[in-house]
């Protein structure tokens, strides 16, 4: 191992203060990762990491070699990604989170077809709601569908999209259609669970002002296909974004209520991780996806019906 990948190797342990962990996003045994950790030790003649049964800490040398460590990786990856922009042609790996619905629906197309435009870029997606830690993931990008962002996150909106709340005819003919928010209480609402905040509650605007109003759900998932196909059989009300729920307004299958009271937009959003350079292959894909949602994405296309 040469210096600079040691000197990686030591930055992914002492962000994740693990080197069991380490030695898992590399698929190597863990004895692999504390012998040359300390083999850099030995090199640089001082201790890094302070060993003990629960956990790693970086020594004072630690810290300040891990500064440096940083700066210096920063700069050969400027100077790298100096070289590739000259030629105009990204290449190596990018690993990224993005959520399943919106990523099967319409990110794969595009992520597919960016890594047709440039075959010397390697694309290791993985597909899910799970909020990832872009450290502990080993991640050079996460997709986030969020109405706001967690204070530090480095980010760039990449589009947008709004919420609707809807339900079946046929479920509103049986239970009726409520006119107010404060309503919801007394009917079946599908609870989306991968959002904390919105499980027990949903935000609205009224007069002006954002208010919550609780819901009470027979019915929960984290995926909102599922959610959405309860609503189409009638089983409930569904708060949607309008990327997942535009096509079943559009055909009749359900159609939007409570419209005069507006729920929060979604930004979407690339996630990057911080005090790093981001390589010219990620800002490079960041930049496909915003130029192919656009400010108007093909979802906000056709008029939604206001029930």
């Amino acid at each position: 191992m040469d210096r600079l990948d040691a000197m990686r190797l030591f930055i992914r342990v002492a962000e994740l203060s693990s080197f069991s962990a380490v030695a898992q996003q590399l698929n190597v045994a863990r004895s692999v990762v504390t012998r040359q950790i300390a083999g850099l030790e030995a090199h640089l003649g001082v201790k890094l990491l302070a060993r003990s049964t629960r956990r790693l800490t970086l020594t004072s040398a630690g810290a300040a070699y891990l500064e440096k460590a940083r700066v210096i990786l920063n700069l050969v990856e400027v100077a790298e990604t100096g070289l590739a922009e000259e030629r105009q042609t990204p290449r190596g790996p990018i690993r990224l989170s993005v959520p399943l619905s919106f990523g099967l629906r319409h990110l794969a197309p595009l992520l597919l077809e960016f890594a047709t435009t440039y075959p010397e870029v390697a694309l290791d997606m993985d597909f899910s709601d799970r909020r990832s830690n872009l450290f502990e993931d080993g991640l050079d990008l996460a997709i986030r569908i969020t109405p706001r962002l967690q204070p530090g996150d480095v980010a760039r909106r990449i589009s947008y999209g709004r919420m609707v709340v809807v339900a079946a005819a046929d479920y509103l003919a049986r239970h009726g259609e409520p006119q107010h928010p404060e309503e919801l209480i007394h009917h079946e609402c599908l609870g989306y669970t991968a959002a904390a905040s919105t499980a027990t509650a949903w935000p609205f605007m009224v007069d002006g002002q954002l208010q919550r109003f609780p819901v009470r759900s027979r019915l929960q998932a984290n995926n909102g296909d599922v959610l959405l196909d309860a609503a189409v059989r009638g089983l409930g009300i569904a708060a949607q974004p309008t990327f997942l729920a535009a096509p079943a307004l559009a055909a009749g299958q359900v159609q939007q209520i409570l419209s005069a009271y507006p729920l929060p937009d979604l930004g979407i959003h690339a996630v990057l991780p911080g005090n790093r350079h981001v390589p010219q292959r990620v800002r490079m894909l960041v930049d496909f996806l915003v130029e192919r949602l656009g400010t108007r994405p093909s979802w906000e296309a056709p008029p939604l019906s206001a029930g």
